[in-house]
């Protein structure tokens, strides 16, 4: 017998340990080598362990146990024969689709209580409700449980049956992952440890949003991404920040590290909470690139694939909390950054256009800075530059200049 022992490998300096995510595989399971085996959350990303050889699987850590870095969590025996397929009779297969999937021998009606997959829809209402698979009569193909079938379980069945909830007084406790508990904390000290302050403003998005359809095919056949409102906000970011280099600064014990470079981070929601991947140097990147650098990260973040050096290093952070229907909010700031901008849902709203009344799309953005590096005059100036540049997006052209001016050399 010859035995693979798989350790805990280091996801980055300054993390000792990690938290058991979830095994992808189970005791027993024949693996292949460089197949993903398990997943592993440290307190900045959420790793997979691949693994090591081809062979059966000895699992020898818990999911939700904490473990040190180095330590054996799993053997793999390269002795064993992968298994050979063993596909059902076609027999078997057509008695299987006869039966009723069943739990006892029940009946209700020509329906069953299953023991069959819940749909999706379904399985949210069980769970919100407290509602067990055995408590429902089955209408669905196979035993399916529908929506419907949870609905009549809970004798809702009118118009109002459609809240989630259920009456039920039952409580759920769920450990706290380990990036969930570093988020918790890092916002716990920029509330204490930073001189927090937040400046409004509001954007014209008209220009914006009449380039965006105008040339928005044209763009995505041109490059292969579509034409969103990051890149702008990006851009009109990296511009501001240039102009204002404090907001691009942050506190290292005595010092202020300026920085020469924009390093933009984008907050993305992930299913395993807030995620805020970096694009370096994007003040030297296109709007295509900008698109495209943001659908790959969030992509990451959604498949818990974004490594620690994609999520480490930025120095400027931007969250759109437009996305979910925020009208306005206060960002918090993400440490060691010093500011971070907040964009919001875009609404029509009646505004005074050269004393008279018009509607247009309106969009209110909020600058979240540490006031001990950067002053009022700084944070507010930079608000209104990002505004500049946003209702007039041809400036982003030219550094901010007018166009006039520059084509005349004045």
């Amino acid at each position: 017998m010859s035995i693979v022992e798989m350790k805990i490998p280091s996801p980055g300096e300054s993390i000792t340990e990690v938290q058991i995510a979830k095994w992808i595989k189970k005791d027993g399971d024949y693996v292949e080598k460089d197949e993903e085996i398990c997943e592993i959350d440290s307190d900045k990303a959420t790793l997979t362990l691949n693994a090591e050889a081809d062979g059966t699987l000895k699992i020898l850590a818990k999911e939700g146990e904490l473990i040190a870095v180095g330590t054996v969590v799993c053997s793999i025996d390269t002795s064993a024969k992968k298994p050979a397929g063993s596909p059902k009779p076609v027999e078997e297969k057509t008695e299987k689709k006869a039966e009723p999937i069943v739990s006892g021998a029940n009946s209700n009606n020509g329906k069953s209580y299953a023991s069959g997959e819940p749909s999706v829809a379904a399985a949210k209402m069980m769970r919100e409700q407290g509602i067990k698979s055995s408590q429902v009569v089955a209408s669905g193909k196979d035993g399916r449980i529908t929506k419907a079938d949870v609905l009549s379980s809970s004798g809702k069945s009118g118009p109002m049956s459609q809240s989630n909830w259920g009456g039920a007084r039952e409580l759920r406790r769920e450990k706290m992952s380990m990036l969930r508990k570093k988020v918790a904390e890092r916002l716990v000290a920029v509330k204490q440890e930073t001189a927090m302050l937040t400046t409004f403003n509001e954007v014209d998005m008209s220009a914006i949003m009449n380039i965006r359809k105008q040339y928005k095919d044209k763009f995505k056949e041109t490059h292969g991404v579509g034409l969103g409102f990051m890149s702008f906000f990006t851009k009109a970011v990296c511009e501001a920040l240039h102009e204002f280099p404090a907001v691009n600064a942050q506190i290292d014990g005595q010092e202020i590290v300026y920085h020469d470079y924009c390093d933009v981070a984008i907050a993305v929601s992930a299913p395993k909470g807030l995620m805020v991947p970096v694009m370096r140097n994007a003040e030297s990147m296109s709007l295509a690139e900008i698109e495209a650098s943001v659908i790959q990260l969030a992509t990451k973040a959604r498949d818990g694939k974004l490594s620690i050096e994609e999520m480490t290093g930025g120095t400027f952070t931007i969250t759109n909390g437009g996305v979910f229907g925020s009208m306005l909010s206060t960002p918090i700031i993400n440490p060691p950054q010093s500011a971070i901008l907040g964009m919001h849902n875009i609404v029509e709203r009646p505004v005074a256009i050269n004393g008279e009344v018009q509607v247009r799309p309106i969009m209110y953005i909020a600058l979240s800075y540490d006031h001990r590096i950067i002053d009022g005059r700084e944070s507010v100036g930079f608000l209104v530059k990002v505004k500049q540049m946003l209702e007039e997006p041809i400036k982003m052209m030219f550094s901010g200049n007018d166009p006039v001016k520059v084509l005349l050399g004045l």
